[in-house]
């Protein structure tokens, strides 16, 4: 069943959406969770909390052809929730080592005070994305957006990890230096 088709229970309150969802893009969001968690039960209960979520949410959102995206933000953002829980409790996945790598190139929170500047920061972000190569973005997104290893981002693009290190490394570089143009404290 396609996504629009799918969209379309949601949007008339059939239970059959969450089956469909479930059995299209399941596999999906929980490996999404997994990769960011690295718990397949804590990544389960993230991929159920986004058919709840999802559910309350469409209406009012309609997601149309992009299901999967919208799933996927909210299976995400479920799961570095449940990492900074793990993390007040001192069982940090992975969400720590990302953090890490990208605090040298985008400010902190207490750099960015109030939500508008969040909004804005984003912004300026997805600039400098779409400025990028698209193999540099997809690597980029893979390894900071999806939580995938370097070595998983490199054999799905059929690379080295070496080349995946170094260019994620000059793509943090370039993102610092386009942060302080743009005006931010890094």
């Amino acid at each position: 069943m396609d996504d629009e088709a799918i969209v379309a229970l949601f949007l008339q309150r059939d239970e059959g959406a969450l089956r469909e969802v479930s059995g299209k893009y399941g596999g999906r969001l929980r490996t999404l969770a997994n990769s960011i968690l690295q718990d397949a039960s804590a990544a389960e209960e993230c991929e159920n909390d986004t058919y709840l979520q999802a559910w309350n949410s469409i209406p009012p959102h309609q997601p149309g052809g992009y299901l999967f995206a919208f799933l996927a933000k909210i299976t995400r953002h479920l799961a570095l929730d449940a990492c900074r829980r793990r993390a007040r409790k001192k069982r940090a996945g992975i969400c720590a080592r990302l953090t890490k790598e990208l605090e040298q190139c985008i400010p902190g929170s207490s750099d960015t005070p109030c939500q508008v500047d969040g909004i804005l920061l984003a912004g300026v972000l997805e600039s400098y994305l779409q400025s990028l190569p698209e193999e540099k973005r997809y690597m980029f997104l893979r390894r900071y957006w999806y939580c995938d290893s370097v070595p998983s981002v490199a054999k799905r693009m059929g690379i080295t990890q070496a080349k995946v290190k170094t260019t994620l490394h000059r793509v943090r570089a370039g993102l610092k230096e386009y942060l302080i143009k743009e005006g931010y404290d890094v």
